[in-house]
């Protein structure tokens, strides 16, 4: 089975330093794929990386069987990716409506209100927030839009950078759940960046373990769950 994300020895750098050694990483359609890993580990520089910015140095990022790798962000983007950085970067003087517009953009009217009724249901907090200004949300509720903006253009594969950073574990545990369902009802494929380990691995069929730019363990969400080197080094406390 081929797969619908493919890096093959992907190397990447930030100025001098290098940031990605080689990595080798697969996402089949319908995933949820969880990159593990300490803080400097590089996983929010692969995420950048398949978006073109920073640019892959060596190595190949195939989408879809289509070589992306030294395609600008903005057709990378038209390919069927959406990312949601961390840290959110909603447009905090935008009304919710108007940040869920930005996502749709280059859609007929009628495909944009059917996406914002399907994301309403899917967080239905978003819709009874839909006239405040983004900057105005809590820090839950704006990570809530940061997701649906991203679902407003019907992606193929989702990027999330670090979905629960700064979040209390009830507003996790409903993203997460958010997550799952998503995958479960649309088959939306998810490459998901995440420090909370031990969600990240219960939410994905596969997971992979990122050290210092290179990837060492490669195995399904529950393999990697259960084997001691990870749970001593990333799972102690944090359930």
């Amino acid at each position: 089975m081929s797969a619908l994300l493919h890096l093959a020895g992907v190397t990447a750098f930030y100025g001098a330093i290098q940031a990605l050694r080689g990595v080798d990483l697969d996402v089949h359609e319908g995933e949820i794929v969880a990159l593990i890993g300490a803080n400097g580990a590089g996983k929010s520089t692969l995420m950048m990386t398949i978006c073109g910015n920073p640019r892959a140095r060596d190595g190949c990022i195939r989408y879809d069987r289509h070589d992306i790798t030294h395609l600008p962000t903005h057709q990378i983007i038209r390919w069927g990716i959406a990312q949601v950085p961390e840290g959110r970067r909603i447009f905090p003087r935008m009304t919710v409506h108007e940040n869920l517009l930005m996502g749709a953009h280059g859609r007929d009217d009628a495909e944009a209100e059917a996406t914002m009724q399907q994301v309403f249901t899917l967080f239905p907090r978003i819709q009874e927030r839909l006239h405040q200004r983004g900057g105005t949300l809590s820090g839950g509720e704006q990570q809530m839009l940061a997701i649906a903006r991203a679902l407003m253009s019907r992606p193929r594969l989702l990027l999330l950078d670090e979905p629960s950073l700064g979040l209390a574990p009830l507003v996790v545990r409903q993203i997460f759940a958010a997550i799952r369902e998503l995958n479960r009802q649309t088959g939306l494929t998810v490459l998901l960046v995440e420090q909370n380990a031990f969600q990240a691995l219960r939410l994905a069929h596969r997971g992979y373990v990122l050290v210092n730019g290179t990837v060492t363990m490669a195995a399904t969400g529950a393999e990697l769950l259960a084997r001691p080197e990870v749970r001593a080094a990333y799972l102690e406390g944090a359930r």
